[in-house]
């Protein structure tokens, strides 16, 4: 793991033009922020997002454990669930409040696959073990679960789709990859999820005991609107369950999740399967948790593990008063319409 940057950043941050440390008593916070809402109110900033940004909401814990659990993945269905059952209970009993799961955990990645490990969450029970282990496991150790995803089977469709389960163990907030993974590179890897699933057509936020997240499946962190539509419903924390492969993995999976965090100055949690090196899809691995000013929390490599890091959801208020871009927002020159939001008023 890497140490935590934001311990370094604070004390040492300044103001570029006046010099003056943030934390100074001569110059508070709270002050920093009003002379930049004062300094830019021509430029409309509550404007740039329609409907307007939510204000955060206080969450219920502003501070816990949260679990990545990189996990190894084999074409034995009934052993992966067992084996993600294993991993949650420890993390469990490590402390954490917020376990992850990894992209496609219970059966390999890959179109031919997608059918067979497919489960029917409606009907559940038998159609679906993968789901009613994640419930069952949420509600005995009442915690709140991220459940990766997996390949979901609605009517004639298939999904990639992220179920995240309350302390109660119930459904909160089911996520269906919205952006398939089409990418081809030649001599590299090429891939085609559109070639046996159905892309989702709805963002996904959910309040649960450790605040509200939003939800993304791997190829989502691509795109930014997507994030900038969470931060302004009052999301905490970013949630992408992934398996970026070696080619794009070394380059842009851990710039992705700091870019995301940064620009919308709140957390970013992945999680990865672990690398099979014999898997006919090979995963780049490395799961992190970056924090809101775009640092590394905590990360890994490739091999199976589990992180145990901490959230402090009170960084995300220092933050941003230290860079307060809610109230720089040129909104008389541009906005991002949530046009499901906009539909539901």
């Amino acid at each position: 793991m890497r140490a935590t940057a934001a311990a370094l950043l604070a004390p040492r941050l300044t103001c570029s033009t006046s010099r003056v440390p943030l934390s100074s008593p001569r110059l508070p916070l709270r002050r920093i922020a009003a002379m930049a809402a004062a300094s830019s109110s021509s430029f409309s900033p509550e404007a740039a997002r329609s409907p307007p940004a939510l204000e955060l909401p206080a969450p219920p814990l502003s501070k816990f454990k949260v679990a990545l659990c990189q996990l190894s993945v084999t074409a034995d269905k009934a052993r992966n669930i067992a084996h993600a059952r294993a991993a949650i209970e420890a993390a469990s009993a490590d402390g954490a409040k917020l376990v992850l799961l990894p992209e496609i955990w219970n059966g390999p990645y890959s179109n031919d696959s997608f059918p067979e490990y497919a489960e029917d969450i409606e009907a559940g029970g038998d159609a679906a073990p993968s789901f009613s282990m994640m419930s069952g496991v949420a509600r005995s150790l009442q915690i709140t679960l991220v459940g990766g995803s997996i390949a979901e089977r609605s009517g004639n469709n298939l999904y990639n789709t992220c179920c995240v389960f309350g302390s109660d163990g119930k459904l909160k907030g089911k996520h269906r990859k919205i952006h398939l993974f089409d990418i081809d590179i030649p001599g590299k890897i090429t891939f085609k999820e559109s070639k046996t699933l159905t892309a989702g057509q709805s963002p996904t936020v959910v309040d649960t005991d450790v605040g509200r997240i939003g939800i993304g499946i791997c190829y989502d962190i691509r795109f930014q609107e997507l994030a900038m539509l969470y931060a302004a419903r009052g999301v905490h924390l970013l949630c992408y369950p992934g398996a970026f492969n070696m080619t794009t993995g070394p380059l842009h999976w851990e710039l992705l999740q700091r870019a995301r965090a940064a620009d919308n100055q709140l957390f970013v949690a992945t999680c990865a399967p672990a690398r099979d090196t014999s898997a006919g899809y090979v995963a780049w691995g490395h799961s992190t948790l970056v924090g809101p000013f775009g640092e590394v929390i905590a990360t890994t490599e490739h091999e199976e593990t589990t992180i145990i890091a901490e959230i402090d959801y009170s960084l995300i208020e220092q933050r941003r008063q230290f860079l307060p871009l809610q109230h720089q927002r040129r909104g008389d020159l541009y906005q991002l319409v949530d046009v499901q939001r906009l539909g539901s008023q």
